[in-house]
């Protein structure tokens, strides 16, 4: 099977709203009160806008075809260098964002779409890939972990909903 990964288009935009809206389902089961299935057509704009010609967005989305088909996507989404009144040290850091369709899962297609976000991230000055992982999702973070991230110090939350009905 050849895996073949590019930079998407504006007519990848129907396979990346299917993607992102097959990605929903197993996140929506993982943790109902976090995940939701977003409306089609505003995930359609978005895709829209992003690849779209004027846009100035440093965020990057791949696309890994099998047979011609678009099977995965990434989106490799550069995150604010910190200003200089803070202490962390300022680097070029990204988040990304992998779905890969249910049947091409274990073929090959998030590890070739991950190492085409690290050449393209290389490429940009990033120096740091972080992949949230927001929920207990083994499958995701043997994925990660086996493409070489690690834990990261520690990201607690608060949630506030409560406050927000008062």
């Amino acid at each position: 099977m050849s895996i073949s990964v590019r930079t998407a288009r504006r007519d990848d935009v129907p396979a990346l709203v299917r993607l992102r809206l097959a990605n929903a389902e197993p996140h929506i089961q993982l943790d109902p009160a976090s995940y939701r299935v977003p409306d089609a057509e505003v995930v359609r704009r978005h895709f829209e806008e992003l690849l779209s010609a004027e846009s100035e967005t440093a965020t990057v989305v791949l696309v890994a075809e099998v047979t011609g088909a678009v099977v995965g996507m990434l989106e490799l989404v550069p995150l604010p260098v910190p200003p200089d009144h803070q202490i962390l040290v300022p680097r070029r850091v990204a988040d990304v964002h992998t779905v890969v369709l249910e049947g091409h899962r274990g073929e090959g297609v998030g590890s070739a779409l991950v190492a085409a976000a690290e050449r393209a991230a290389a490429e940009r000055g990033i120096s740091t890939l972080f992949a949230g992982i927001f929920t207990p999702n083994e499958p995701a973070v043997r994925f990660y972990s086996s493409a070489g991230f690690g834990p990261r110090g520690t990201v607690l939350s608060k949630d506030q909903r409560a406050h927000l009905d008062e």
